[in-house]
């Protein structure tokens, strides 16, 4: 039950490759304690570049941090980086490379391609595909947000409302998405992350409570209960895209398509989930209002517990 409290962490690994002085370079990698990544996986450097310090390791959450000086003769583009040991592993790791008084680049590497070419320049398709595929896996292993989601459509279940309600959510943060990323609003994201689990929590007792004649808030007002929300399940995306950055000169293009990827999951998760209860109340209708109720239940207990943990872990 631990690991789902830490929802919004990134899930795949990060190096960041940052120089910060002529040939003097930082490098961090963190790498994520659950994926397959094993304790000897490491950065492989460019040829030209060799460490001049041992790495400094520290734990953050649940990524292990292993920070190292480097020195490189001459310029990295062209040359090759990526990881050892890391073919087995059941993540992917963004790279960003920061040459001095050059555009950031974003880079991914995959178990079944764990080396890759350092550009001269930020590519506008990759840059493309490496954030779509970030939000993509961004809000399919954020389980916080997935279970709003879900409990949105098991508390509408018409169509109609459905679709109004997660336009709202994704018009707000998408709203608080932009504003956080481009430095315009910003919240602490410890009390954003505790009132995440609460808006969880108040949808499970807005589904368990439903009574025939007798809507409910959310009921009468899903979108206006959805988009309130929404502003700040976008801050909990922002937080995420923060932490990996934006690669410089392409920052319209990363953040559209982060969004977008986001924006995929959740509709998958959405038709996904409004066929499984259309099924179950087509076939099993006796036992789908129990069903139903035996879901909340278990969304909202989950919700509590992230809750608690978040205010108090």
């Amino acid at each position: 039950m631990g690991a789902p409290a830490l929802a919004d962490e990134m899930r795949p690994g990060y190096i960041a490759f940052t120089e910060y002085s002529g040939g003097n370079w930082r490098l961090v990698w963190s790498a994520p304690m659950q994926g397959g990544v094993r304790p000897d996986t490491a950065p492989i450097l460019p040829k030209n570049c060799h460490k001049t310090t041992e790495p400094q390791r520290t734990v953050n959450g649940a990524m292990m941090v292993s920070k190292s000086q480097v020195r490189c003769r001459g310029d990295v583009a062209g040359q090759r980086i990526g990881l050892s040991g890391f073919a087995a592993a059941q993540t992917d790791v963004l790279v960003r490379i920061k040459p001095l008084g050059s555009a950031a680049v974003a880079l991914r590497l995959t178990p079944a391609a764990p080396m890759v070419t350092i550009p001269a320049r930020p590519d506008r398709w990759r840059v493309a595909v490496t954030y779509f595929q970030m939000g993509l896996e961004h809000i399919l292993s954020g389980f916080d947000h997935l279970l709003f989601v879900v409990a949105l459509v098991l508390l509408l279940a018409r169509p109609r409302a459905i679709v109004g309600a997660v336009t709202a959510f994704t018009a707000a943060h998408s709203i608080t998405l932009a504003g956080v990323t481009l430095g315009v609003l910003g919240l602490p994201q410890a009390p954003v992350e505790a009132v995440i689990a609460l808006s969880i929590l108040f949808l499970a007792v807005e589904i368990a409570k439903q009574q025939p004649g007798h809507p409910r808030l959310a009921e009468r007002r899903p979108w206006l209960v959805a988009f309130a929300f929404g502003l700040l399940h976008g801050f909990g995306f922002a937080g995420a895209l923060q932490d990996i950055g934006l690669p410089e000169g392409e920052v319209p293009t990363a953040l559209l398509t982060f969004n977008l990827g986001v924006e995929a999951g959740q509709l998958a998760v959405v038709l996904g989930s409004a066929a499984l209860l259309a099924g179950v109340r087509r076939w099993l209708p006796k036992l789908a209002p129990r069903l139903v109720a035996a879901v909340s239940y278990a969304i909202g207990a989950v919700a509590a517990y992230w809750l608690i943990d978040r205010l108090f872990g």
